[in-house]
């Protein structure tokens, strides 16, 4: 492939390659960018767990239970904001560029920043004043309990570094413009990976360096190895996580603030205003509804695992795999973002039949790539599983048995969040919202419970039960997507001479 070739396809794709090229290749082009941001997503969490499984004695396996106890916590409280606010600007975004309103579409920016600002502020403050009680209910441990309260109390702390960023990324991608936050992930995600071992563990990685390089113990730059890091556990990987996001965040930051783009961040358009509200809640509230009450329901089935004989073990085994699962998900996320940009932005200019074939095309191409994805993953289960935990053979078993059982269901899967970003493209989140709470509320929790506790399965009843939840939501997904309900716009028809014949 020549130079020029590969700086195009680097190059954001504009408005009209968007709304007229091949399904499959823009998707690929818009896509690719936030495939590496899955991917590095992924090795953010990974690392946490990778280090963290490194601690000395029982320790290591409370705190590995302690980070997979309290994600959902957070992700409770952050969800609901995130959800409305990442589904709003998503959509309006996405639309407003489609129907060639790039002021309208930078105003949604600006007036969703604000509620990003004012939202985590409420989190922060809530969250750290009720985390000492949720743990206590989620788990009995003591030990698992103590590591999970100290990682909450910090990152709660640090809630912008991960709400902002993410509605800035939101937003450059529904532009088509995957590939900027990106980069800034690869900082954050980076820092991270170099932060873990010196908090978590106390080393020193200049004087591993300056050991492998045989370099003399002398001058300014040798002193750097000669400095004692702390030895902080769980709480170095909540310091690592929030110093990392906020580089990001005061990245996204700097590039929302140059004057060149369509998105900029500008003071006189951040005061909140009712028209611009209302759009965002139509749109975004059934998002926020549905993924808090998701990430409710997640805390429950944490708090059903914590309940088992092996609660330490069966948390710590479930917490790697669903980190190693993670991995699945990297070309379906990435390439999801590219179905939500170019659905958004095809209803936005008035094309329905582009839109039907986009829709088409990317479900078929998503769910052959998972497919061979969870084939690939089930087959390489145990070397992955172990380099994670070490010595913790019953939490490799537990993380196993997990992943041989959800392996089989995650085509079904993709289906239910391909249908998702179908339907934030098109800005209609009631139906993905509906199916977020069945799989969960009617489905999952209540058949982890039947297998687990009813039928004495244990914790393989646990995993049953989230298997089958995914296979019956998957096929509920695309039945109601056939139903045409997401060919709507959310924004007004742009005029004649903007739309793309």
């Amino acid at each position: 492939m020549s130079l020029l070739k590969t700086i195009r396809l680097l190059k954001a794709p504009s408005r009209d390659e968007i709304l007229t090229a091949h399904p499959i290749r823009m998707m690929v082009r818009i896509g690719a960018p936030a495939v590496v941001s899955s991917v590095l997503f992924s090795l953010y969490n990974l690392a946490d767990a990778f280090w963290i499984g490194r601690l000395q004695g029982s320790g290591a396996l409370a705190a590995m239970a302690g980070v997979q106890t309290s994600w959902p916590f957070v992700w409770f409280l952050v969800s609901f904001l995130g959800g409305f606010a990442g589904a709003a600007v998503s959509a309006l975004v996405a639309q407003n560029i489609g129907a060639n309103r790039p002021d309208d579409a930078n105003r949604a920016l600006n007036q969703l920043f604000t509620v990003g600002l004012v939202g985590g502020l409420l989190i922060a403050g809530v969250g750290s004043l009720i985390t000492s009680w949720v743990v206590g209910v989620l788990v009995s441990d003591p030990a698992v309990a103590h590591e999970a309260t100290t990682y909450l109390r910090i990152v709660f702390c640090g809630i912008h570094t991960m709400l902002l960023p993410m509605l800035a990324s939101a937003a450059f991608s529904a532009t088509g413009n995957t590939l900027l936050p990106v980069g800034v992930n690869i900082l954050g995600v980076g820092l991270n990976i170099l932060l873990d071992p010196m908090l978590i563990l106390g080393w020193n990685p200049f004087r591993m360096v300056f050991g492998w390089l045989n370099l003399p113990e002398s001058g300014v730059l040798a002193s750097l190895s000669h400095i004692q890091f702390p030895h902080l556990g769980i709480a170095g990987a909540a310091y690592a996580t929030v110093a990392a996001q906020g580089v990001a965040m005061l990245v996204f930051f700097a590039l929302l603030t140059r004057r060149r783009g369509v998105l900029r961040l500008r003071r006189e358009l951040m005061p909140l205003q009712a028209t611009w509200m209302k759009k965002a809640i139509h749109i975004g509230l059934p998002a926020g509804i549905g993924q808090s009450s998701v990430a409710f329901g997640f805390m429950i089935m944490i708090g059903l695992i914590g309940r088992l004989p092996n609660a330490a073990a069966a948390l710590a085994g479930y917490g790697v795999a669903d980190r190693i699962f993670g991995l699945l998900f990297i070309a379906t996320d990435g390439l999801g973002v590219g179905l939500t940009t170019m659905i958004g932005q095809a209803l936005g200019a008035g094309l329905l039949d582009r839109a039907r074939h986009l829709v088409s095309k990317g479900i078929r191409a998503l769910f052959v790539v998972v497919l061979i994805e969870a084939v690939v993953l089930y087959v390489a289960r145990r070397p992955l599983v172990g380099v994670f935990m070490p010595g913790q053979s019953e939490a490799i078993r537990e993380a196993m048995s997990f992943i041989a059982l959800f392996a089989a269901s995650m085509p079904f899967l993709c289906t239910f969040l391909t249908a998702e970003a179908v339907y934030r493209g098109a800005g209609h989140n009631l139906p993905a919202m509906m199916l977020g709470l069945i799989r969960l509320w009617v489905l999952r929790i209540p058949l982890s419970w039947l297998f687990a506790f009813a039928l004495g399965m244990g914790s393989t009843g646990i995993w049953l039960g989230m298997s089958s939840s995914n296979v019956l939501s998957g096929i509920a997904a695309m039945l109601w997507l056939r139903t045409g309900s997401w060919q709507r716009s959310v924004v007004e028809a742009p005029d004649e001479e903007s739309a793309v014949s």
